[in-house]
C-alpha cells in the first residue's frame, strides 16, 4: 500500500524564504503522517500571479538550489518521493514552469510544463521534452503540470509508458460551477484516470493572490476514476492506494483499455492541423 499526500498550500508571491519554510514544513508533516509520496502545488516556491518577466525571473532557481535541497533532506528522512512545482532558471537562462521529483535525497527528474496557460506565455518558456515515467522506490511515476492535464495525449503518453501514478502539481484559477459539481479540471483528471486505468494525484493551491482565487481542487483519484481523497481548503488530502493495480488495464474479461486500442485510426490526434473532412457523395 502506498500513502499519497497532497499538500494544498498558499505560497507567498515572490518570497523564496517564506515558501521554503512553508513547503519543508508541509513535506515534514506529510512524512510524519506516513506519506510515501508527497505532492506540492505548481510554483510552490514562488507563487503564481507574476506581472512581469523580471518578477518571474527574480524567483527562478536552479534544481540544485538550497530550497529544493531542503526538500531532498526531508524526503530522505522518510524515504519518500516528493514532487513539487518551482520556477526554474534553465541552463539557457530562460525561465520554465517546472516540477522537481526527489526519490529520497536524489533528484531523479525535472519536468518542464509543455502547455502554458494564458499569461504564463509571457513569463515562461514551454518545455520541449515530453514527460517521462520515473522508476522510484514507490513505483512508476509520471509528472504533468496543471494545463498539461487537459491534453489527453499527455496522460495517455505516460500511461502507455507504464506510469502507475500521474502526479500533477497545479494552480487552478477559480471557475464558477453548478452547486454540487467538482471543478472541471478534477472531472478531466477523473476521466484520464479511468480511461488509462492509472492513479492521478492533483495538488492544487489555496489562498488568494493578487485578487485571483483558486479552485482548491486537490484530488487523489483511483484507476476506476473515483476521487478517494480531496481537500476544499488549506490542508492535506491523503489516499492509500495499491499502485501495482494500475498495471492491469482490463475493465472486464473482454474489455481492456490498452488491448482494445486502434492506433491506426487515431492519426488526426497527432496531426498539427485540423482533420480533413471528406465530402459525402
Amino acid at each position: 500500500m502506498t500513502r499519497i499526500v497532497c499538500q494544498q498550500l498558499a505560497p507567498v508571491l515572490g518570497d523564496l524564504e517564506a515558501n521554503a519554510e512553508l513547503t519543508i514544513a508541509a513535506i515534514t508533516a506529510a512524512i510524519d503522517a506516513g506519506a510515501d509520496v508527497v505532492v506540492l502545488p505548481e510554483l510552490a516556491t514562488s507563487g503564481y500571479m507574476f506581472d512581469s518577466m523580471e518578477e518571474a525571473a527574480a524567483v527562478a532557481i536552479e534544481p540544485d538550489h538550497a530550497v529544493l535541497a531542503g526538500w531532498a533532506r526531508v524526503a530522505a528522512r522518510g524515504g519518500a518521493v516528493v514532487i513539487g512545482g518551482f520556477a526554474e532558471r534553465g541552463e539557457d537562462d530562460r525561465v520554465y514552469n517546472s516540477a522537481a521529483v526527489f526519490d529520497g535525497d536524489r533528484l531523479v527528474g525535472v519536468y518542464r510544463k509543455c502547455h502554458l496557460w494564458d499569461q504564463e506565455k509571457r513569463w515562461f518558456t514551454p518545455g520541449a521534452e515530453p514527460p517521462r515515467v520515473l522508476d522510484t522506490r514507490q513505483g512508476r511515476i509520471g509528472v504533468l503540470v496543471c494545463y498539461d492535464l487537459e491534453f489527453p495525449e499527455m496522460t495517455r503518453t505516460l500511461a502507455l509508458a507504464g506510469a502507475e501514478l500521474i502526479a500533477v502539481p497545479t494552480n487552478w484559477p477559480y471557475v464558477p460551477r453548478p452547486t454540487g459539481e467538482r471543478a472541471p479540471e478534477v472531472t478531466i483528471a477523473m476521466a484520464a484516470a479511468r480511461s488509462n486505468r492509472v492513479f492521478v494525484a492533483c495538488c492544487d493551491r489555496a489562498g488568494t493572490e493578487r485578487g485571483q482565487a483558486w479552485n482548491q481542487g486537490t484530488a487523489i483519484i483511483d484507476i476506476d476514476g473515483w476521487v478517494v481523497a480531496s481537500q476544499p481548503e488549506i490542508g492535506s488530502a491523503t489516499g492509500d492506494v495499491t499502485l501495482a493495480a494500475a498495471r492491469d488495464k482490463s475493465y472486464t474479461g473482454l474489455a481492456d483499455a490498452f488491448a482494445d486500442r486502434r492506433p491506426e485510426l487515431y492519426g488526426a490526434v497527432t496531426s498539427s492541423g485540423p482533420p480533413g473532412i471528406e465530402e459525402s457523395r
